[in-house]
């Protein structure tokens, strides 16, 4: 255990817990600091096949810390400039991270907790909960967050929820995508546990590369460079050992040996 995350391991599977629920799991330069050190070190882990990101607590994250807005106050500009730097280069550690990342939010998600949301894979939420893009509400602005969630919940809706910093369900998430599975508060782990079980099921190295497949042909053009890129990426993996294990071990109808 960190000071300010609870980092547990079982097997393949890594979870990661805000630990701050006196302050609904706010974050500050600590909670920034160790969350990059802990997935740089989880995602360089070649054992590892999943890491769960939650929170103890009522909330999952309610965004910055008080104190540490109050102490923001009085930073000079490039104080703030490093400061914003650190929360970016923690968003990008997670977003890269090799290891897929399942996001359990199990209570209230506000402001910078939902950039933590925003960057993991696969993203399942207890009903009754709410999300909230408050910076405007402050004279800010979710500017560090912001290309992650837009890419997460689509532009459309980032117009509207970015502007009016209103509330919305896990309903709402649910239906504009943000959230991939909204469940009952007593499911949640069960759905968690469905899909841990159905990632580590996969070949690693097919999961770690069907992650970055997705992030780097998003948005761009199907143009003769990209489905040249996609034919490589596709004659490399299936040339890899993995990958011939995965059709010999289809073809003789058995388990792969990463099942084993």
């Amino acid at each position: 255990m960190t000071t300010t995350l609870d980092v547990q391991r079982s097997g393949p599977v890594a979870r990661v817990y805000l630990n701050r629920p006196e302050v609904r799991n706010a974050f500050n330069d600590g909670v920034i600091a160790e969350l990059t050190q802990t997935f740089a070190t989880l995602g360089a882990d070649a054992t590892l096949r999943c890491i769960v990101l939650g929170g103890h607590g009522k909330a999952f994250c309610a965004g910055a810390d008080l104190n540490w807005m109050r102490a923001m106050a009085g930073y000079s500009w490039e104080q703030n400039r490093a400061d914003a730097q650190a929360l970016a280069d923690m968003l990008w550690t997670i977003y890269s991270c090799p290891v897929p990342v399942v996001g359990r939010v199990h209570g209230d998600c506000y402001a910078g907790g939902l950039g933590l949301a925003a960057v993991c894979d696969v993203l399942v939420a207890a009903e009754g909960l709410q999300f909230c893009l408050s910076e405007a509400k402050l004279g800010l602005l979710p500017a560090t967050i912001g290309p992650y969630v837009v890419k997460a919940m689509g532009e459309q809706a980032a117009r509207r929820w970015f502007v009016t910093a209103e509330r919305f369900s896990a309903a709402q998430a649910h239906a504009m995508g943000f959230v991939h599975e909204c469940v009952a508060p007593e499911a949640l782990d069960a759905k968690v546990d469905e899909l841990i079980a159905a990632l580590v099921a996969n070949g690693p190295m097919a999961v770690s590369a069907c992650k970055k497949l997705v992030q780097d042909v998003a948005g761009r053009p199907i143009d003769a460079e990209l489905r040249a890129e996609t034919a490589r990426r596709i004659a490399d993996i299936r040339a890899s050992d993995e990958g011939r294990e995965g059709i010999q071990s289809f073809l003789a109808k058995r388990a792969p040996n990463w099942l084993a």
